[in-house]
């Protein structure tokens, strides 16, 4: 036999057994899946007086979960390291009211948006006069929560432009040096600067000013869960689940629970 027939068959054998041993890898188990969350966001997340985390994110959560027949169990995690935490393998999806943005594509995935607030800036009583224009802005210490698009926000646009800008570990931090006169202005989420505003003692001093501020280059397309790039199963998992809550009321009942108009 000549050299090069031994070539092809030993060629042969070697491709039959890479054949026989290239087992394709096995799908994930998706029928557990562990969740993170903030627990410091209220009326989003929140941990009670049980120790158990709740509000908006959770009850979202634990619907899709439901939909999708797979037992949810949560961790709470700060915020400045929710991102990393997933990374890590900490937890297999995010909860916790992160917006959708395209700097965070570039390290994780994002299911569809399970709800979609925009930001409004909020100052004591004693200022209600004060504008939300950068030259309005200009001298005024301002703030917001770390890692957040209202951070980013008032990093790029406001702070170039004069103003001082301090960033909290928790949106409850910042808005209680609001109340103690140590900021001029706060900037969050509505939906949670509201209900501070309406139902708190410390959120009596202070008022909305300006309108909301919607700037898609920074908040992005909405709020979503976070993933892991390379589950792309638990992603369909969930889109599938967050349409099926739309879809039947459950969605509709979780948000009047908490608020009085849609979020979505």
């Amino acid at each position: 036999m000549s050299s090069s027939r031994f070539a092809f068959a030993g060629a042969v054998a070697l491709a039959l057994a890479c054949a026989l041993t290239a087992v394709p890898a096995a799908a994930k188990d998706w029928s557990k899946i562990k969740i993170g969350t903030e627990g410091a966001y209220p009326p989003f997340n929140v941990v009670g007086a049980d120790g158990q985390v709740q509000g908006f994110d959770i009850d979202i959560a634990k619907a899709i979960c439901e939909k999708i027949k797979a037992e949810c169990t949560f961790v709470a995690q700060d915020w400045d390291g929710i991102i990393p935490a997933l990374l890590a393998n900490k937890y297999d999806a995010i909860f916790a009211s992160m917006s959708i943005t395209d700097e965070r594509k570039k390290t994780i995935a994002f299911s569809k948006r399970y709800y979609q607030t925009p930001a409004l800036f909020v100052t004591d009583k004693r200022n209600a006069s004060m504008g939300t224009s950068t030259d309005a802005m200009k001298g005024k210490t301002i703030g917001a929560q770390s890692s957040t698009v209202s951070g980013t926000f008032l990093q790029d646009v406001y702070e170039p432009a004069g103003a001082t800008v301090k960033l909290y570990a928790t949106q409850d931090e910042a808005n209680l040096d609001l109340a103690s006169g140590r900021l001029d202005a706060v900037l969050g989420d509505k939906t949670v600067m509201l209900p501070w505003l309406e139902k708190s003692d410390a959120g009596k001093c202070c008022q909305v000013i300006g309108q909301d501020i919607r700037d898609e280059k920074y908040f992005g397309e909405g709020i979503g869960a976070g993933l892991r790039k390379e589950d792309i199963e638990l992603k369909e998992l969930i889109d599938k689940g967050i349409a099926e809550i739309l879809a039947d009321g459950t969605y509709e009942k979780i948000n009047a629970k908490y608020f009085p108009f849609s979020l979505y």
